[in-house]
Formats: C-alpha cells, sequence, structure tokens
C-alpha cells in the first residue's frame, strides 16, 4: 500500500469498498428498483421546449424555490413543516449524520436495511449499531427498545417500507421508538408510492421525527432529488451543512415539470402496484421459494439453501438482471431481491426463474 494513503486516509474508510452498481448492458433490469415507464413522446417534447428556456450559464436558485411548492403539494407536507432538499436521500443521510457526529455518538438502524445508513455513519466518523430483525425480517420491538437504551442514539433510521425486505414496520413499533429515543428519528419514506402507510402528516406530533422522501422511486431517479420534511427547528440546522447550488438547475426544472404532470407517474405507480401483486401470487406457487410481503416495487425472495448464486446467475443468462444479496451473508444469505418492472418484464423474470428452479 502506498504510504502516504496508509498515513493519511483513516482506516475505516480504507477497509470500506465503494459502492458499486453493475452495468446492466442488455440484460432487462430488474436490480435497482427504478420505475421502469419511459414519458409518452408528447410529454417528452412539452419537457424538452420547457428546458429550452433554462439559463444554464446561471447559477442555480439557491433556495429551490419555486420546486420546493410544488413538492410540497405533491408530497402533502403538513404547513408548519419546512423542506430541505438534497442531491438524492443519500445527501441528506450525510447531512443529518454530519450535523450530529461527534466523538462516541451512534447511528441507528434496523438490520438489513438500507446500506448507506451504516457506510454514511462510518464516513463522518460515527459509531453504527444494527438492531437485527426476526427470522421473517419484522421489527424486533423489545431488542430495539433495549439498544435504545443502551446506546442512546443521536440519530435512529427507519425505512419505511424497509428496504431490503420490503415490508412495513408496524405504526405502534414506530411510535414506540419515537418515544423512546432521545435523539432525531428519520422515516425514510423512499417507496411512498408505493404503499398507504406515511409519518409525513403526523409531522409536528413528535419533536424528534422528521420524513425523508425521493423523487427515484416514482419515476425520476435520474434527476438524484431526495427531501427531508420537518420542523423547521431540526431542518435550519441540517441546512447549514448543505452546499450551495446543491440542485442543479436541470434538475429543479424537470422535477418541477414532471410534478405538474403527477397524473401520469400515478398512473405508472397503480400499474406497478397490481403487478406485485400479481408477481407476488405468481412467484407463491413457485416450489422451493419462500416470498416475503411487500409495499414497495420490489419482492425479496429465498431460494432453497445454497442456489441464490445459481439462479441469480441463470436469470443472467436468460437475459434478466436482479439483484443478488446473498453475499451479504447474515439472514439475507440465500436472498433474491426483484424489481417490479413492466408486464413482459415480469413474464420473462418469471419464465426464467421457473426453469432455473
Amino acid at each position: 500500500m502506498n504510504k502516504l494513503i496508509e498515513q493519511w486516509i483513516r482506516p475505516e474508510i480504507r477497509a470500506l469498498s465503494a459502492y458499486h452498481v453493475p452495468a446492466p448492458g442488455d440484460l432487462i433490469k430488474l436490480d435497482a428498483m427504478e420505475n421502469p415507464y419511459t414519458w409518452e413522446p408528447e410529454l417528452i417534447e412539452a419537457w424538452l421546449e420547457m428546458l429550452r428556456g433554462v439559463s444554464v450559464n446561471r447559477y442555480p436558485d439557491p433556495s429551490s424555490a419555486r420546486l420546493k411548492v410544488r413538492l410540497r403539494e405533491a408530497m402533502a407536507v403538513p404547513p408548519g413543516a419546512d423542506i430541505l432538499l438534497g442531491n438524492g436521500s443519500d445527501e441528506i443521510i450525510q447531512m443529518i449524520a454530519m450535523a450530529l457526529a461527534a466523538p462516541g455518538r451512534v447511528v441507528m438502524a434496523p438490520e438489513p436495511s438500507f446500506v448507506m445508513y451504516r457506510m454514511i455513519a462510518t464516513f463522518v466518523g460515527m459509531d453504527y449499531v444494527g438492531v437485527p430483525l426476526d427470522a421473517d425480517f419484522r421489527l424486533d420491538i423489545d431488542a430495539t427498545l433495549n439498544a435504545i437504551a443502551e446506546h442512546q442514539p443521536a440519530v435512529i433510521f427507519l425505512a419505511y417500507p424497509n428496504n431490503p425486505t420490503g415490508n412495513l414496520f408496524p405504526v405502534e413499533h414506530v411510535e414506540a421508538i419515537l418515544k423512546a429515543s432521545p435523539g432525531l428519528v428519520v422515516v425514510d419514506e423512499a417507496y411512498a408510492p408505493f404503499t398507504d402507510a406515511s409519518f409525513m402528516s403526523r409531522l409536528g406530533e413528535f419533536d424528534n421525527l422528521v420524513v425523508m422522501r425521493t423523487v427515484s422511486k416514482m419515476g425520476l431517479a435520474g434527476l438524484r432529488l431526495g427531501l427531508l420534511a420537518g420542523s423547521p427547528a431540526w431542518l435550519n440546522e441540517f441546512d447549514k451543512l448543505r452546499l450551495p447550488y446543491n440542485i442543479n438547475v436541470l434538475t429543479q426544472a424537470s422535477a418541477d415539470f414532471a410534478l405538474a404532470n403527477a397524473e401520469v407517474f400515478d398512473r405508472q405507480t397503480r400499474a406497478i402496484r397490481a403487478e406485485r401483486e400479481r408477481m407476488l401470487v405468481e412467484l407463491a406457487a413457485i416450489d422451493g421459494l419462500t416470498v416475503y410481503p411487500s409495499d414497495a416495487n420490489f419482492i425479496l425472495l429465498r431460494t432453497p439453501a445454497g442456489r441464490a448464486g445459481a439462479i441469480f446467475i441463470a436469470l443472467k443468462a436468460g437475459g434478466v438482471l436482479i439483484k443478488n444479496l446473498s453475499g451479504v451473508g447474515g439472514s439475507l444469505s440465500d436472498c433474491l431481491r426483484v424489481t417490479v418492472g413492466r408486464p413482459e418484464e415480469n413474464d420473462a423474470f418469471l419464465r426464467v426463474l421457473r426453469e432455473s428452479m
């Protein structure tokens, strides 16, 4: 190892692996929880015409004021709550962690959950405590409350629904965590378009609650836009860590345009929900698979012991790319995760999966 790197790069950073996203090539892409639908040609033309008037030679509005108005309406942010925008939810997680970081302070989340909670805790020098879900990926509320009492976390992240498991934690369990937590609780509602459950309307009910959203899963993943809603007192502090002009002018204009045509994405969301329910039924009928309930746009599967890798390879050979989680180990051993795609994509996945079992 280069001696300068060994001298100056923190050992916990050297021990990390960079976040890797495989190139899909010509495969049917069902690995990244994206909306599989594109825009109709007429909408694309209207969008391109709007972009002609965007001044890319000027810095964007640093406050994203117009876009915030649109997001407040689209995501039903309560009147007393403020909004903070990030370059994807990842940047918001990072801002929160940076604001709360101090020696010995803890980031807590259920395990398994979104990998960036743990990674960003490491980035900013905080300790990370993962509380294992039970064998069926349900929240172990007693273990969680005990961990809160022991570790006194500065922040708890709760993905709602959870990624990569797809399930919702019971409302009463989230309430118990909010009441027991000495610090901030971030309810991460990245998959809000695919469930009717939300804590957005309850902002203001708990002093330590903030709600995080993204436009990625609804069909705008390429824009990289995340939102945090909560008390102005919290968000004013986090805003101090937001880099200037973090939401570029093309994202601001494009997201505003897209949300003005929200009915397009609502139709797509309904189609994805319907396909999710069909896939859950189809998958449950395949011998040897354990299929977990989902309120998201993906489904977690457990294969027969030791078979996940071979099934993943067979799916790739058959032209379908999903996510192989088995290498993570622990409770995700033998698990695969598939994103809900268009009907013909889902049919191709189901056909190759049946052949590979």
